[in-house]
């Protein structure tokens, strides 16, 4: 069980973990999940996704997502089910881990007694807690056990996708534009060019790039000193992608011209083309397929445990 879960669970739900007085928003088999559980844990479950209630203005997206928060708590209920149906015992010694583990966390005795108070939870009640999330998480790892991928199919998955996992040669540059109007006269042309020129020279004089570019740079670029990151071949105009790979790192080109004006780049960084070994690759292939099948795996356990097992959900209607 995560400690930082357990911190938000003792701030925003265990006083009714248990308890679920007042209105209800689902029975499973017969018990009960109060709609003041489903509120406080709904917060949680926002958090997790990086949201905040006061931010969703559409009811029924609003809805959905309570809904999916409600699906969370409704699985739980479901596994520690199953967890006293299969006898599940989680020791003692087991728990006491668990618990002093976040206690700890937390800040210590006098911290965590604060926390539990502040909740409205007393010790002997978060200890029955951490025992049936235990006994929940060890008999849903046993429900999900998967064989390990295919050897074939792992290697058929590597072989389709070597050319993507494989790193292109890429470049890390800064550069400085000069725009220069589409179809702009000579006299134009060459005046963009001649202040280019000036910068130029004043990066030879030992002046920084970088700070030279968020004076003078037209580029959107120029607040981050011209930075334009790592790029592969292709990504940038024709006369601009040529210059720069054609430079070492730490050089200064002469003045680019492209269609959109004058550029002066600079070469920070060389990586040359990677190539995944086949044992890297299939190593890889093996943790994703192995990732992905758990996933299915996890999905068709839960939903064959709604399937088999009685559900009202109040708080769709």
């Amino acid at each position: 069980m995560k400690i930082t879960s357990v911190l938000i669970l003792l701030a925003l739900w265990l006083p009714v973990a248990f308890a679920n007085n007042g209105p209800v928003a689902a029975r499973v088999n017969g018990e009960e999940i109060s709609e003041m559980r489903l509120e406080r844990y709904f917060a949680e479950f926002l958090e997790d996704q990086g949201r905040a209630v006061g931010n969703i203005r559409n009811p029924k997206a609003y809805k959905q997502l309570r809904q999916a928060a409600l699906d969370v708590l409704i699985d739980r209920e479901l596994l520690w089910q199953e967890a006293v149906k299969r006898g599940v015992v989680i020791s003692d010694a087991t728990v006491q881990a668990q618990v002093e583990q976040t206690r700890q966390a937390v800040g210590g005795p006098d911290k965590f007694a604060q926390r539990l108070s502040d909740a409205g939870f007393d010790e002997p009640g978060f200890v029955e807690y951490t025992r049936r999330e235990i006994a929940a998480q060890q008999v849903f790892a046993e429900l999900t056990k998967g064989s390990a991928p295919d050897e074939q199919q792992v290697r058929a998955f590597f072989a389709e996708h070597r050319a993507a996992m494989s790193r292109p040669e890429q470049i890390q540059a800064r550069h400085i534009l000069v725009k220069v109007p589409g179809g702009a006269d000579a006299a134009t042309v060459e005046a963009a060019r001649l202040r280019l020129v000036k910068m130029q020279e004043k990066i030879s004089q030992g002046a920084d790039f970088a700070s030279v570019a968020q004076r003078g740079s037209e580029d959107s670029s120029a607040s981050n000193g011209g930075d334009l990151g790592y790029f592969a071949r292709g990504r940038m105009l024709p006369e601009f992608d040529a210059a720069a790979f054609a430079l070492s790192p730490g050089a200064v080109s002469e003045p680019v011209r492209t269609a959109v004006g004058w550029h002066l780049i600079i070469l920070e960084n060389h990586m040359q083309a990677a190539d995944v070994s086949e044992e890297q690759g299939l190593e890889i292939v093996r943790a994703h397929l192995a990732r992905r099948q758990q996933a299915q795996v996890r999905q068709q356990v839960l939903a064959q445990l709604r399937s088999s097992n009685r559900i009202e959900r109040i708080d769709d209607d």
